[in-house]
């Protein structure tokens, strides 16, 4: 975590959407990039559901349906996956609940449950301010206030420090509730104090730590109870124990608990001798609470006072929510009018990075030219933007800080208010089924096995120096020269509706030429299909039995689908291997990736970029702008720098936040084209028929010429990709003219199942014209989660 004096809490000024009306008591958990809040009062208690997308910045109202919950305050409110749990809370003064809901918010589909109770004791009395935790498959309530009068208009209160357990069923549904059996002193009734649980990784048990309440006075006592165990504990801190409070936040993030906000005593009260007559006040003091080491930190003080507003008032009775390193705060109490007897809300929604972003995946590449390369990584939770890097081993042309260079950054500033501003964010089930991205990647060279009863070009046995030379038409040759030099632009296909991430593979060498091939490269361009009747500009699958367990609907569930704005997970992934290292034609150029001068391609809002040109920074000279706290160059007074063809470029990307600039990723290396060679074939089918399945594509976009020839591949089952399953071995099983082939159900028994990610089996389809053969195209067909040999 940053030092308290370089905290950068940032307010979300620019929204779009209905804003719920301000309140406290309300509940808020997340959802991949969704907040959802629910509950809460203010002049009467809410019953809406209200989203905000992080992302888009964007509220909205979900259209529920079922069994919709009245409105409650002070409640419990949990999240499994995609489905939400809300227990009990306040449904009008005096009147509290302890039924049980469930959310899907995947349907945005209410459901009343009735959990069975305990075997021996009482299900959970009606009450408020408990804490409600959530763990593995189960659920633990503890303490609250109860209303001892059967006559709500009459409240007496009875703080309680009761635990229960509940355990749910594995997607909907709960079994019932139980009692465990503690050891230890158990901490002292209580209500309006918090609890999270935490487990240290690769070790130690899961331990929730109660901190705070309200019991007639607030309370800064932190319990401790091992859920394996079952057994309570004070544990000893260190450093500076928060003031005592109530109705504040705790969330979690890596191991730290953060607490913010809450009621304190006021200044110079003595909560020792008249703890049930002081006077209390609400308080924007933040601290956090190692789990590891038990030690308490202080990031803003009870006393520090904020002149210029640049952190989030006072308040109590908010909602706090965590995503990735990110804190979000909404709303809450931030005083008591007694003339009025009325709540003085707050209406803002503030956040804070709580520490540097985490590397980013490899870049990966989508689409290389002869000079320039689409590339794009996986994206970061909750960051501002992306520093994009590279370097060369051709010499860099001379740097100048001439401010006559173009401004035009290849990056975005980015407004920290504004995250979503040239995000494309789908509106529709159907625009995320029916989205297609193209992904095109650099790989080391595959073995290729020759089927001897399918029609092949004639293979040479010439030396594979005479071949290279004499630019040989056998298609080893040709695959094996393209290889080497990595060359033939790429083009766009068409990506079936599940995609998942490639890992890219060497494979072991049987040919020939494997010597070379296996530490050669081609170009691959990845495309991932579900056999099912759909459209996909073009990516079209026709059998109807789909042969994977991921429905399209399960799928939408899966990912949270939302009316108003989508959570989309169907996105075409690539991953990169390194090319083969090869002797520049001046040698004076070669030099260690390591010892170069790592050049900035720009900042950029989203996680792809086009790289055409990067920026020389001159030697000895650093003009620095601030990105939150990153340092950045100024790149308007900075000399760009063209990518040349045939020229090979390393790439790294670092995450931005308002805490500075991540790590960056591992290095990925891609190599610009070389004019001539046709594109990658697009459009790939798969249908099903009586004598296997029916494969097509449509022609390289590009072809560069006439095409002469295309291959098709299947990668099939070896002794050494069962001893080493990162490596594919791959069988050509078509060469002709036809952009069409039968795979039959013999060659499909011998498929390798690729396990990556999701199963599936694997194929290769790649073009040839004149000058040879260019980029494949890699398909990877879904087969589900069964090892059951294909088409059964």
């Amino acid at each position: 975590m940053a030092a308290p004096s370089l905290l950068n809490w940032r307010r979300v000024s620019s929204f779009t959407g209905p804003v719920p009306r301000a309140r406290h008591g309300h509940r808020a958990v997340a959802i991949r990039e969704l907040m959802i809040i629910f509950g809460g009062g203010n002049e009467g208690i809410a019953d809406e559901l209200h989203v905000y997308n992080t992302v888009t910045n964007q509220w909205f109202l979900p259209a529920v349906r079922g069994d919709i919950p009245p409105g409650c305050a002070a409640h419990g409110f949990v999240c499994d996956g995609t489905r939400i749990l809300v227990f009990g809370g306040m449904v009008e003064y005096g009147r509290y609940s302890n039924e049980l809901y469930e959310l899907q918010a995947s349907r945005w589909l209410w459901k009343k449950v009735k959990p069975h109770p305990p075997s021996s004791g009482l299900p959970p009395c009606p009450r408020l301010g408990h804490s409600f935790s959530l763990y593995g498959n189960k659920c633990y309530l503890f303490g609250g206030l109860a209303n001892e009068s059967e006559d709500s208009n009459n409240n007496v209160p009875r703080y309680l420090n009761d635990f229960y357990e509940l355990e749910l069923q594995h997607g909907s549904g709960v079994v019932g509730w139980s009692i465990p059996v503690t050891k230890g002193i158990v901490p002292s009734p209580r209500e309006s104090h918090t609890a999270v649980i935490y487990c240290k990784r690769d070790s130690g048990s899961p331990k929730m730590y109660v901190f705070g309440g309200m019991c007639g006075a607030r309370l800064d006592d932190l319990w401790q109870l091992d859920l394996e165990t079952m057994s309570w504990s004070k544990p000893e801190t260190k450093g500076t124990v928060p003031l005592p409070r109530s109705l504040h936040t705790a969330s979690v993030i890596g191991n730290k608990m953060y607490i913010f906000g809450g009621w304190v005593p006021h200044k110079g009260e003595n909560i020792e001798t008249s703890p049930h007559d002081c006077e209390w006040r609400c308080t924007s003091s933040f601290s956090y609470l190692n789990l590891d080491t038990a030690e308490w930190t202080t990031l803003v003080s009870d006393s520090q006072e904020d002149k210029k507003n640049s952190r989030p008032r006072p308040r109590a009775g908010h909602c706090a929510v965590a995503i990735g390193t990110r804190l979000y705060f909404w709303s809450g109490r931030d005083g008591y009018k007694k003339a009025l007897n009325s709540q003085v809300c707050c209406k803002d929604l503030w956040y804070l990075d709580t520490e540097k972003p985490p590397a980013p995946s490899q870049v990966q590449l989508i689409k290389a030219t002869t000079n320039s390369f689409h590339v794009k990584w996986d994206e970061v939770p909750t960051v501002e933007g992306y520093l994009l890097q590279l370097n060369t081993d051709l010499p860099y042309q001379a740097a100048s800080s001439d401010s006559s260079a173009s401004p035009n950054m290849q990056g975005v500033r980015m407004d920290p208010h504004r995250q979503g501003s040239n995000s494309i964010i789908p509106n529709s089930i159907s625009d995320i089924v029916n989205s297609v991205k193209s992904e095109h990647t650099a790989m080391k060279g595959t073995s290729v096995k020759n089927k001897p009863d399918l029609k092949a070009s004639n293979d040479s046995n010439a030396s594979l120096h005479s071949s290279l030379s004499a630019n040989a038409s056998n298609h080893n040759s040709c695959v094996v020269d393209m290889l080497r030099k990595n060359e033939g632009p790429h083009t766009s296909a068409n990506i079936g509706v599940l995609s998942s991430c490639l890992d890219l593979r060497t494979v072991i060498p049987e040919t020939s030429v494997s010597s070379t091939v296996s530490s050669a490269q081609t170009m691959v361009t990845q495309q991932t299909i579900k056999t099912e009747s759909s459209s996909t500009n073009g990516a079209v699958v026709k059998d109807e039995t789909s042969l994977t367990a991921f429905s399209t609907k399960a799928e939408v569930d899966e990912t949270c689908a939302l009316p108003a704005t989508k959570i989309s997970r169907v996105e075409a992934h690539a991953a990169t291997m390194p090319f083969s290292k090869e002797t520049p034609s001046n040698p004076v150029a070669m030099v260690k990736a390591g010892e170069r001068q790592w050049c900035d391609v720009g900042i950029f809002k989203n996680n792809t970029a086009l790289v055409s040109q990067f920026y020389l920074l001159p030697k000895g000279k650093q003009s620095i702008s601030k990105i939150g706290n990153a340092d950045v160059p100024d790149y308007s007074l900075l000399k760009k720098q063209d990518l040349v063809p045939g020229t090979g470029y390393r790439f790294r990307v670092a995450a931005i936040n308002g805490c500075g600039i991540g790590p960056f990723s591992k290095i990925s290396e891609f190599k610009t084209c070389i004019p001539g060679f046709p594109g990658a074939p697009s459009a790939v089918r798969i249908s099903k028929n009586v004598e296997g399945i029916h494969l097509s594509w449509e022609p390289p976009t590009s072809p560069s010429g006439n095409i002469l020839e295309y291959s098709a591949y299947l990668a099939i089952r070896t002794a050494q990709i069962q001893d080493n399953p990162s490596q594919l071995v791959f069988m050509r099983i078509y060469c002709g003219l036809k952009t069409s082939c039968i795979v039959t159900a013999g060659q499909l028994a011998n498929a390798h199942i690729d396990y990556t990610s999701r199963p599936a089996i694997v194929f290769r389809i790649s073009a040839k014209n004149e000058k040879g053969y260019g980029p494949a195209t890699q398909v990877r067909w879904l087969q589900g989660n069964n090892k059951k040999a294909p088409l059964n």
